[in-house]
């Protein structure tokens, strides 16, 4: 049976100093290697558990980093594409000006000699689609005639040739007129039925005709090619509107309530950001697309206006462009500003994260410093215990001596 060993009280004493350092060494040790003065609640339970809770809220908060980061750059995404779509509106804006700047011109002489008519007659036709009539009297003059017609027109566009007998039309503008008969009563020879109006772009008319072989009219089909330029870049409006997505979330696509962008500032999300979408296609903007009738017309028959004929429809279509730019600057402005707002959280929200880590650091990590010198006292202190413990022992190995 083992029997407990007698110490003298100086090697006890000494060796409970070793022990105490030996344990303090391996403290020193741990915080060394791990960094942590509080490692388990049994270091320290209130700042233990207090670290805990900032890290956790930290971490909460960086998870919602990402849902901020993706936010920043959906608006990002929408704000471009307001931008780009801006500089095709403005595209738009350049081709009415070239429209406007495009002249219409009409101009020919009669195949045939003016005739006289036994009663009085009314000559409709049009000057750039505005209806007008002309009435001549029963046999009257070609001189005659060409006053009533001028006086209609609101302009000398009439005239008769160096023979005196065939009206000669010199117009700075599109004359059209409403029937073949309207041509033929003044010598014009007469234009082929068009019921469908391709060539014509009057108002208030069911059945149309053709222009006169004997007019010749200039301008129309440059117009008409700026018309289509303008349909064009309609098209493309509408197409990078659906393409300004960013993570599947597309901000310019619709002004529906449902599309909004949520944006999450904290974890309760008692803070949040709501981002409305809005509508920037050209149906958003109000921007008519040019084949639709006339502006100016009372029916629809008449589908010219994609031709870019009437400098009524021109000038509408530039209004409607001027109020697209200022819709799109609103939308920016929203959108810039909503960015503002989600930039400052995102930085709050990362200083924040810092100022938590921080505190959790404060209450739980080591100072390494300090703790390197602890260890060097500590190795001093035990190499000192080690030599009072051999200093102790010498009075019993005197004893020792003795029995030998």
């Amino acid at each position: 049976m083992a029997t407990d060993v007698t110490l003298s009280a100086a090697t006890r004493q000494n060796l409970l100093s070793l022990q105490d350092t030996s344990a303090l060494t391996a403290i020193t040790q741990n915080r060394l290697a791990t960094g942590k003065k509080v490692s388990s609640a049994l270091d320290n339970p209130v700042n233990f558990f207090t670290a805990q809770a900032l890290n956790s809220r930290s971490g909460d908060l960086g998870g919602l980093l990402d849902g901020i980061s993706n936010g920043i750059q959906t608006i990002q995404a929408a704000n471009k594409g307001i931008t780009s779509i801006q500089k095709l509106v403005d595209q738009a804006k350049s081709l009415t000006s070239q429209a406007l700047a495009t002249q219409l011109n009409t101009s020919g002489t009669a195949s045939t000699a003016y005739a006289t008519t036994s009663s009085a007659t009314t000559v409709s036709f049009y000057i750039n689609g505005e209806a007008t009539t002309a009435s001549i009297a029963s046999s009257a003059s070609i001189d005659t005639a060409i006053a009533s017609l001028n006086a209609a027109a609101g302009s000398s566009i009439f005239s008769k040739d160096t023979t005196g007998t065939k009206l000669v039309l010199n117009a700075a503008s599109d004359v059209e007129f409403e029937a073949s008969t309207d041509q033929t009563v003044l010598g014009f020879s007469a234009g082929a039925a068009d019921t469908a109006g391709t060539d014509y772009y009057g108002a208030n008319l069911d059945k149309n005709v053709k222009q006169s072989s004997d007019l010749v009219v200039t301008g129309v089909s440059s117009r008409k090619a700026l018309g289509e330029q303008y349909n064009a870049l309609l098209t493309q409006i509408d197409q990078l509107a659906r393409d300004a997505s960013f993570n599947g979330v597309n901000l310019l696509s619709s002004a529906d309530e449902s599309n909004k962008l949520n944006i999450q500032f904290n974890e309760k999300d008692t803070s949040n950001l709501s981002v409305q979408g809005v509508d920037a296609t050209s149906v958003g903007l109000d921007l008519t697309s040019l084949n639709g009738s006339s502006a100016s017309a009372a029916t629809t028959n008449n589908s010219n206006r994609g031709n870019f004929l009437l400098d009524a429809d021109i000038k509408g279509t530039a209004k409607e462009l001027s109020a697209a730019t200022d819709n799109l600057r609103s939308m920016a402005s929203t959108f810039g500003s909503n960015l503002s707002v989600v930039q400052n959280r995102q930085d709050f929200t990362k200083n924040i994260i810092n100022v938590l880590d921080t505190g959790s650091a404060n209450l739980t990590d080591a100072d390494l410093n300090e703790e390197a010198a602890n260890s060097q006292a500590l190795t001093t202190r035990q190499s000192l215990g080690i030599s009072a413990l051999s200093l102790a022992n010498q009075a019993q190995q005197g004893v020792l001596q003795l029995l030998r």
